[in-house]
């Protein structure tokens, strides 16, 4: 058996998210009926990040084994027959019993906010479109609060299947690119929409709907009901996965 692993990026906007269902066009789907074409034999894959409708991925890791001889160039075959809106950028053997998901050490997600008064035609499928108030030093604080092993009960839907609510924050920050704002998270693992909540709980704060220190209070395990907003899933990225160099 060789286990293989996938870097991978794609375009959420087509797709009923990353997993396997039956009738839905998912990025799962896509892939390992490409695999099966390539391998003749069918494979199940396992990702680092679950990724929900509409929600795009820079860099997606996924793995899989196979009892088939695995292709020099698989990258190029299955980009040859798969979906323009996947792009597998690397294909390659991995070391014996390398999982994505439980292997992974953190997760980075970007959400894109075009923060002007007017719409932009080549962003409306990319990021969130914002002409309100939208105060930066409120923002910068409510980053800088996630730092840290938190409980983001109120990030996350009630009906959950999550047993645990606790998070390690590595790194959270919004930084300016033009008229892109963008908030950055590294965090172990996160929870369903647990980035989208936190983005549009945020943007609550920067608009004057509700307070930093308030903001602040819902990171003790408040209700869902206390916090914002769901931001909408097109401005989401997952950005990169982190392993263990041994």
């Amino acid at each position: 058996m060789a286990t293989v692993r996938l870097e991978l990026e794609y375009d959420g906007g087509g797709f009923r998210g990353w997993a396997k269902q039956p009738g839905l066009r998912t990025v799962q789907g896509e892939l390992e009926s490409a695999l099966a074409t390539v391998l003749r034999e069918q494979v199940e894959l396992t990702v680092a990040g679950r990724t929900d409708t509409g929600v795009h991925a820079r860099g997606q890791v996924a793995s899989f084994t196979t009892k088939a001889d695995v292709p020099g160039d698989l990258a190029r075959r299955l980009n040859g027959i798969g979906p323009n809106d996947i792009a597998v950028t690397s294909a390659a053997p991995t070391v014996e019993g390398f999982d994505a998901r439980r292997d992974a050490t953190s997760r980075t997600y970007r959400y894109r906010i075009l923060a002007r008064p007017t719409p932009s035609p080549f962003e409306q499928s990319r990021s969130l479109w914002w002409p309100h108030k939208l105060d930066r030093d409120a923002l910068d604080a409510c980053a800088a609060s996630l730092v840290g092993t938190h409980d983001f009960t109120a990030f996350t839907p009630t009906q959950t299947d999550h047993v645990r609510f606790e998070r390690d924050v590595f790194a959270a920050s919004w930084t300016n690119d033009g008229d892109i704002v963008s908030f950055h998270i590294t965090a172990d693992a996160f929870m369903r929409n647990m980035v989208r909540v936190l983005v549009g709980t945020m943007l609550e704060t920067a608009s004057g709907r509700r307070s930093v220190p308030n903001f602040e209070a819902l990171l003790k395990g408040a209700p869902r009901s206390s916090a914002g907003d769901t931001a909408p899933p097109h401005g989401l990225y997952l950005e990169s996965v982190s392993y263990d160099p041994s």
